[in-house]
């Protein structure tokens, strides 16, 4: 191997929004990290532990026993385009991002 080739892969860094709704509480913030699931598991777990992330209680009927927590990634900061679509008789339905400042 030539002294600039590399084995090494570029790890892209990526803004994701995660949502957390746990025990009659919820969470919103943004990370930055690798698209992998470990690093995005695992960026959520540092954000928990340096007490960054606020639970406020749930206005909504959240269940007080379950736990859900998703992500998504922020593609341009304002993007309204849905990263998933799915087509159901006609009609076309999506997940948009948001913007969080």
């Amino acid at each position: 191997m030539g002294p600039f080739k590399s084995d090494r892969k570029i790890k892209m860094i990526k803004l994701f929004n995660v949502k957390i709704r746990a025990y009659g509480y919820t969470a919103d913030f943004n990370i930055r990290t690798e698209d992998t699931k470990e690093s995005i598991e695992n960026s959520i777990l540092d954000k928990i532990g340096q007490n960054g992330v606020l639970l406020k209680d749930s206005d909504r009927a959240y269940s007080k026993f379950k736990c859900w927590i998703t992500y998504e990634e922020i593609l341009d900061g304002s993007s309204t385009r849905p990263l998933q679509e799915e087509k159901v008789v006609g009609t076309q339905l999506g997940t948009e991002t948001h913007s969080r400042g």
